[in-house]
């Protein structure tokens, strides 16, 4: 704590105590430091709206720099700047005197400057015989030399922000391109699907966005937009194959069903194998086994993890150490959740073979957000193996359901 620093204003102007707390924050710098004090100020410039200041303050920091005749700030030789009102005004590009005290004003409340004002309010300096300056009164920069290091971290940080910002609404261009060209031509030339609830979403993905939406904001609706390209991608891809060319309309249309987030009938269960198979409130229904086909189609692609930790947030508890970072922790969690809800190695080994390790790892998470309405997770398991062996499965309208009752439930504890 540095009680030297503690100064009070002259005249009426009054302190508060998180002032006072400021000031005796500020460390003294080290005598033999040195700061460029064009950087320092440059990087005020950048952390401008995380410091609560207006363009005119920085004005005014600028001119009192200019005052300061060295380069760079160094204790050694003061850190006090005295100019008059008038001076201030003409090099702050003449901004009007009431303009320049609360642009004064805000510069101390950010902890930028502080005042040594002298027992008349004036500003001057004490000078020996030399003309070296003994003691000064009137602006002490002291706090930017002291706050180099942090202020030049909160411009990286918002550097770094504003680029992330950038890519995301590239990204989010480029996928919004994709999807509107996909949808034109899959309607032009008469391709089989739900093609105007698929519109309907894409228009609802992009009503949601602000007219100046935030990098969360981005990310969100950046998240959705690629999922439902993905789900457009599925549907022209099993269309567009040769075995399929010739295949049922309504096959295809199962894979998009926005309109009732709230029904699980994208994903019922219908083998009565294991665990009595059965949602609850549904008889079993006993199916003869099918002989995997060797030319089954690719398994569908996977989804990004953000998306689906967003979808399916309760497979976070049984990550490592309680958290998922990446793929391969989503799939040690997958199999920590397929032992606690009872479903055999063999049907998760078929999963995996059938969808792929991830997107088994996603269905397993998927199963977890609804466990309290199915009775056999297994032979839910086992269901949706059969249906993605067929190419009648696609984790879209899943993640997609379960994003949407999470989001809902969000706000209405809100």
């Amino acid at each position: 704590m540095q009680t030297e620093n503690v100064t009070t204003p002259f005249g009426r102007r009054s302190i508060s105590l998180a002032l006072v707390k400021r000031q005796m924050a500020i460390k003294d710098p080290d005598h033999n430091t040195r700061i460029e004090k064009w950087k320092v100020f440059r990087d005020v410039c950048e952390a401008r709206e995380r410091l609560g200041l207006q363009d005119r303050a920085l004005a005014v920091l600028d001119a009192l720099l200019t005052f300061y005749p060295h380069g760079e700030l160094d204790s050694s030789r003061g850190l006090v700047v005295f100019p008059s009102n008038a001076q201030l005004s003409v090099r702050a590009h003449g901004i009007t005197e009431s303009t320049l005290r609360r642009q004064l004003a805000a510069l101390v409340d950010a902890g930028l400057i502080l005042r040594r004002d002298s027992p008349n309010g004036k500003r001057y300096a004490h000078r020996n015989g030399d003309g070296e300056v003994e003691q000064a009164y009137g602006f002490d920069l002291t706090p930017l030399m002291a706050r180099a290091a942090e202020l030049a971290h909160i411009a990286q940080d918002i550097a770094a922000e504003r680029s992330r910002f950038r890519r995301s609404k590239e990204a989010l261009t480029i996928c919004r391109r994709d999807v509107r060209k996909l949808l034109t031509a899959a309607i032009e030339e008469g391709a089989s699907g739900n093609w105007g609830q698929v519109e309907e979403h894409y228009v609802a993905i992009l009503a949601q966005l602000p007219r100046r939406p935030d990098r969360r904001q981005i990310d969100q609706a950046l998240d959705e937009m690629q999922l439902l390209r993905a789900e457009v991608l599925n549907i022209l891809e099993m269309q567009l194959k040769p075995d399929n060319m010739h295949g049922n309309a309504n096959q295809d249309e199962r894979h998009i069903q926005y309109s009732n987030t709230e029904s699980i009938n994208e994903f019922e269960p219908s083998s009565g194998k294991e665990q009595g198979g059965t949602l609850r409130g549904k008889p079993p229904t006993e199916r003869a086994p099918i002989e995997r086909d060797k030319t089954k189609p690719e398994p569908i692609k996977a989804f990004p993890l953000g998306m689906v930790l967003r979808a399916c947030p309760q497979i976070v508890d049984y990550g490592p150490s309680g958290c998922i970072e990446n793929w391969r922790d989503l799939m040690k969690a997958a199999i920590v959740v397929r032992s606690m809800l009872g479903v055999s190695p063999s049907a998760y080994e078929e999963a995996c073979s059938a969808m792929g390790p991830e997107n088994a790892a996603v269905t397993m998470a998927c199963i977890l957000e609804r466990s309290n309405f199915i009775t056999s997770a297994g032979g839910y398991l086992r269901d949706l193996t059969r249906r993605a062996e067929r190419g009648e499965f696609s984790l879209g309208p899943m993640l997609m359901a379960l994003m949407k009752i999470n989001e809902d439930g969000k706000r209405r504890t809100a």
